[in-house]
């Protein structure tokens, strides 16, 4: 079980990596204009339609404060939040150490 989530974080971390480097290229393109992707338009690039679905499920199915909280999290940095978790399941799943 820890070899698998390590194998996660590091998967994550490595593709927030990749995003955080998208956006590098995509900022050099536009003239050193910063353009950062939030985690909706990452969503939106490999399905137009499912976070307009999705954000239409939310508004009407969950409270207004945890629906506010998942639009919220759409709109952050994708880097950011793959990344975060990615490092957070690392130090969770971390090498034990035993003392004797």
């Amino acid at each position: 079980m820890f070899v698998l989530m390590r194998l996660i974080s590091l998967i994550l971390v490595v593709f927030a990596l990749m995003l955080m480097g998208g956006d590098v290229v995509t900022s050099l393109e536009k003239g050193g204009h910063i353009s950062v992707r939030s985690l909706a338009e990452v969503w939106e690039l490999f399905d137009k339609g499912g976070v307009e679905i999705f954000k239409a499920w939310n508004a009407a199915h969950l409270p207004g404060f945890l629906a506010g909280a998942i639009a919220w999290l759409l709109g952050v940095w994708s880097w950011l939040v793959v990344g975060l978790v990615g490092i957070v399941l690392a130090f969770l799943f971390g090498q034990k150490h035993e003392t004797a």
